[in-house]
């Protein structure tokens, strides 16, 4: 496990962060690419049939558990269903987002040749529609043209969203027009923001000893890092930094270089943490900016926890037990324990989608024919299809259950509305679109830290 030691300060703000990270690396955090809760033994992915949501013969279809409200087409839109190919790859192919209640932003790869653009990746097309709703009615479109098969779109909470292009970060609107915002000193491998959107986290690949040029996102000479890990040298140069930046002025609060691309689940107050205790017992522990640290929760799990702030006060927990499935759990930033919901051994992968705010969450997984384990491992022939399961994030009500193909290992084929009361499934050739009565508010308070 990597541990870094991180401590930075933001002398305009008066306030330094410090920080011990004990975190997941990339097989056991929560959210996409980098954020998969389950460790497969994943073999033989080029020559097999398309998986599909076709149950074997004998077995029901996987039915949603309401209809949806209406459905767009996407074949008149210039979609096609990704091929074999890209099975297993877990790369971005699709992204759909809700710009507001009555409006879509979807976008997709658009087949074709593949132009060699360097080590980092593939040059290619991917086609952006805004959909009006109910109708489907196209308001505005264009087509991007991105360097390599990462995630690259990320939705703002006013409409607005961000594009990544290797080290170029752009913002988009409605009209699609986009302008510049960020140019990292390299390629930048993930981000994500805290539910308030405060803070972006960004992780990069950069080369080493050098200092970024003008335009580029700076490294405070503030900050300070030491890194260990057991699988490499201490003293070796990283080659991945992760900075926390202020999104009101784009200034650079923490920074740390890093072995590994890593999920960092933050809200506007700090950091949240799984610690090993004894047994199979794990403590959550909430690391402050302004300094120390509250335990609020633990949790039994065969695995390291995977973690996800779903609000500003409320965390989602993804924990293992030992016969193969997941539990998922709920808690507060005060040590509240609100809900549980299990999975079965047979549903791997698994992914979330989020409304703003966190009021409902779209837990997304592959649904395989056998259990996945060191001598049970899994070809793509095994899978069935995948599955769409929507909570209320207050008390973990299941509000709808609904598949979605092709199955997109990479995500971005399910959104919820700002409301929470639509979700978006790409599902049999359309965008299905269910509608759900208004989720209950989510809990407010919270922890305050204790000493440093």
């Amino acid at each position: 496990m990597l541990k870094w030691l991180l401590q930075a300060g933001e002398r305009q703000a008066g306030y330094c962060i410090r920080a011990s990270l004990g975190l997941a690396v990339v097989a056991a955090a929560l959210v996409q690419p980098v954020a998969h809760a389950q460790s497969l033994g994943w073999f033989s992915l080029r020559h097999h049939k398309a998986a599909s949501n076709v149950p074997p013969e004998g077995e029901p279809a996987v039915q949603p558990s309401q209809p949806p409200a209406f459905a767009i087409p996407v074949e008149p839109l210039g979609f096609t269903a990704p091929g074999a190919y890209y099975e297993g790859l877990r790369e971005s192919l699709v992204s759909l987002d809700f710009l507001d209640e009555n409006r879509l932003l979807f976008t997709f790869h658009v087949p074709g040749l593949m132009h060699r653009s360097g080590e980092d990746g593939d040059e290619r097309q991917i086609r952006a529609v805004v959909l009006g709703l109910p109708q489907g009615t196209v308001e505005a479109e264009a087509l991007w043209t991105l360097h390599d098969h990462a995630r690259y779109v990320w939705m703002l909470n006013d409409g607005h969203f961000l594009l990544r292009d290797q080290e170029d970060l752009e913002q988009g609107d409605s009209t699609l027009q986009l302008k510049p915002l960020l140019r990292f000193p390299g390629p930048v491998l993930w981000m994500e923001m805290d539910p308030t959107q405060q803070y972006l986290v960004t992780d990069s690949r950069e080369p080493t000893g050098t200092e970024p040029k003008a335009g580029e996102v700076p490294r405070p000479g503030t900050a300070v890092a030491s890194v260990t890990t057991d699988s490499r040298e201490a003293g070796g140069q990283p080659e991945i930094v992760l900075r926390i930046l202020r999104r009101a002025s784009w200034q650079v609060m923490l920074v740390s270089h890093v072995r590994a691309t890593a999920h960092l689940p933050i809200n506007s107050e700090g950091y949240l943490e799984s610690l090993r205790s004894t047994g199979l017992q794990w403590l959550l522990n909430l690391n402050y900016f302004t300094g120390g640290s509250a335990v609020v929760g633990k949790v039994d799990s065969s695995c390291a926890p995977a973690l996800e702030f779903l609000g500003q006060r409320e965390a989602l927990v993804a924990s293992c037990n030992p016969q193969g499935g997941r539990w998922l759990a709920a808690i507060t930033t005060d040590g509240r324990h609100l809900w549980n919901a299990s999975s079965l051994p047979t549903q791997v992968w698994p992914m979330v989608a989020k409304a703003p705010g966190g009021s409902r969450l779209a837990w997304e997984t592959l649904t395989v024919s056998h259990p996945v384990g060191t001598f049970s491992p899994l070809s793509f022939d095994d899978v069935k299809g995948q599955l769409v399961e929507v909570y209320d994030g207050a008390d973990g009500k299941r509000m709808l259950t609904a598949p979605a193909s092709p199955v997109l290992d990479g995500g971005g084929n399910v959104a919820i509305s700002p409301s929470g009361q639509r979700v978006a499934v790409l599902n049999g050739g359309s965008i299905q679109v269910y509608e759900l009565p208004a989720p209950p508010p989510l809990p407010e308070g919270g922890a305050g830290p204790t000493s440093p």
